[in-house]
C-alpha cells in the first residue's frame, strides 16, 4: 500500500491538512488493515476521493485514506436496473458504460467529477421536483466499520441503509456500493434569459411540468461572467435569470449542439465547466415555501453588494428517507450562494445562514459551507438521533469523526 505525499488540499484550496499518514489502498482488505492500524494507534480516519467538498469533512491529523486505487464499475444488472461500483468511481465514469447497457443515471448535477461515494455521502443532487439525490439511489454498500470489520448494508437492513444514504463518511469506509438506475433516455435542453418577474410568474408551471428546471439568478451585471453563463446579448443581466429546462427527447429529435438548445445523452448534457473561483454555501428549504425563500434571498443579495456578486443557483429535489438527507420527508428548493476567494465574505454568508436557517429552518449541504449547530441539527433533522445511534454502533470510538463533525455527531 504506497503512501503518497501526506499534504491534502481540496479542489478549491480552502481546506488543508497534513495527516500523519495518507494511504491509497487498492482492496477492501487493505482498507481493513489501514483502519485497524489507525484504531490501534488511537488515530482518526477520514476518506477523500476528489476532494470536492468545501467544508472540512476530509480533514484529519491521523490517517487520510484516498480512493485513487478504488475506482471502476464492478457489475451492471440491466434487468434489475442496478449498478455496482468502487467508491472512488467518478460520476462521469458511469455515463458511457450505462448507456451501452441501455441504462442511465436517473439524474445528476452540473459537475460530474466527484467520486460516487462522496456524492452519496454528502447528499449531492441535480434538479427536478420528482428526482431524488444520488443518496436516494443507494441500494446497498459494503463498509469497513470502526473495528475494521466489513458491514454489509442493503434493503434487508433498512435502518442501516437510511443512515448510510447520507453518512458524510461517519459510519466507516465504503468499499463498494450499489445504486439503482433507469432505462436510458436522451435530454433536450433549452436555455432562457428571463427577468426576475418572469421567473416568478412561470415558476409553478415550469417546475411542475418539466423534468428538470433550474436557474442562476444574477444580482449584478458582472455575475454571469463569474460562472461563464452566456446571457442573451442586448438584455439586462442584473436581476435576471439564466434558466435551464430539460425534458426527455423523443427518438425523432436528432442529436444537436445548437447554441442554447442541445439534444444528447444525459451525461453529455448535464455537466458544466466551472473555474474553482468560489466557495459555496447551499441550503435547502421546504418546497412549499420556495418562492417566499427565493424572494427573501433576492432582497438580501441586492442589499449585500459587493459581497453577493456570484449568481444564486436555484434547484429542486424530491423527498426521500435518508436520516441526514436535506430532503428527509419533504421536497425542497435548493439555494446556493458563493463567497469570492480573496474577500472577507463571512459576514454575508452568516447573513444568509441567519435568514434561511432562522426564518425558514433550512437544512444544509454536508459538503458545502454551513454554520449548523448541534441544537439546530436535532431541530431540523427529525432522524438525527437515529443516525447518531447507528454511527455509535458502527464506530463506538469515533474513529471516523473529526473536529468539524464531532461537535454535531459525537
Amino acid at each position: 500500500m504506497p503512501e503518497p505525499a501526506p499534504t491534502f488540499s481540496n479542489w478549491v484550496g480552502n481546506q488543508h491538512c497534513t495527516p500523519r499518514r495518507r494511504l491509497s489502498p487498492a482492496s477492501e482488505a487493505e482498507v481493513q488493515e489501514a483502519v485497524r492500524s489507525a484504531t490501534a494507534r488511537g488515530e482518526g480516519v477520514r476518506v477523500v476521493a476528489t476532494g470536492h467538498s468545501f467544508t472540512p469533512v476530509h480533514l484529519t491529523d491521523g490517517t487520510l485514506i484516498d480512493l485513487d486505487n478504488l475506482h471502476g464499475i464492478t457489475a451492471i444488472d440491466a434487468a434489475a436496473r442496478r449498478v455496482r461500483a468502487l467508491p472512488g468511481t467518478t460520476i462521469h465514469a458511469f455515463g458511457e458504460p450505462l448507456w451501452d447497457a441501455g441504462l442511465a443515471l436517473a439524474n445528476q448535477g452540473d459537475i460530474d467529477t466527484q467520486g460516487i461515494a462522496g456524492a452519496i455521502g454528502t447528499g449531492t443532487h441535480g434538479s427536478g421536483l420528482a428526482l431524488g439525490s444520488f443518496s436516494a439511489r443507494l441500494r446497498g454498500c459494503r463498509i469497513v466499520a470502526g473495528n475494521g470489520d466489513v458491514v454489509v448494508i442493503d434493503e434487508s437492513t433498512p435502518e442501516l441503509l437510511a443512515a448510510a444514504q447520507v453518512s458524510v463518511g461517519m459510519l466507516g469506509v465504503m468499499t463498494e456500493l450499489e445504486v439503482s438506475v433507469v432505462g436510458r433516455y436522451r435530454l433536450a435542453e433549452q436555455i432562457h434569459h428571463w427577468s426576475y418577474e418572469q421567473l416568478i410568474e412561470e415558476w409553478d408551471e415550469r417546475v411542475g411540468n418539466h423534468r428538470h428546471f433550474s436557474c442562476f439568478w444574477c444580482p449584478t451585471e458582472r455575475s454571469a461572467s463569474l460562472y461563464g453563463l452566456e446571457m442573451e446579448p442586448g438584455k439586462p443581466t442584473a436581476d435576471a435569470a439564466f434558466v435551464k429546462v430539460y425534458d426527455e427527447a423523443g427518438d425523432d429529435l436528432p442529436d444537436s449542439t445548437t447554441h442554447r438548445r442541445r439534444v444528447n445523452r444525459p451525461h453529455l448534457v448535464y455537466p458544466m465547466v466551472y473555474e474553482p473561483n468560489f466557495h459555496e454555501l447551499e441550503y435547502f428549504v421546504r418546497y412549499d415555501r420556495a418562492k417566499e425563500a427565493l424572494g427573501a434571498m433576492r432582497e438580501l443579495m441586492l442589499a449585500s453588494q459587493p459581497d453577493a456578486v456570484f449568481p444564486l443557483e436555484v434547484r429542486t429535489v424530491a423527498a426521500d428517507d435518508g436520516y441526514l438527507s436535506s430532503q428527509y420527508g419533504t421536497p425542497t428548493i435548493v439555494l446556493s450562494v458563493s463567497g469570492e476567494p480573496g474577500t472577507d465574505y463571512w459576514a454575508y454568508l452568516r447573513a444568509v445562514d441567519a435568514l434561511l436557517g432562522g426564518q425558514f429552518g433550512a437544512r444544509v449541504h454536508w459538503g458545502k459551507l454551513h454554520f449548523l449547530t448541534a441544537d439546530q441539527l436535532h431541530e431540523r433533522y427529525p432522524m438525527a438521533q437515529a443516525f447518531i445511534d447507528v454511527r455509535r454502533r458502527l464506530d463506538p470510538a469515533g474513529t471516523f469523526l473529526n473536529d468539524h463533525l464531532r461537535p454535531l455527531f459525537a
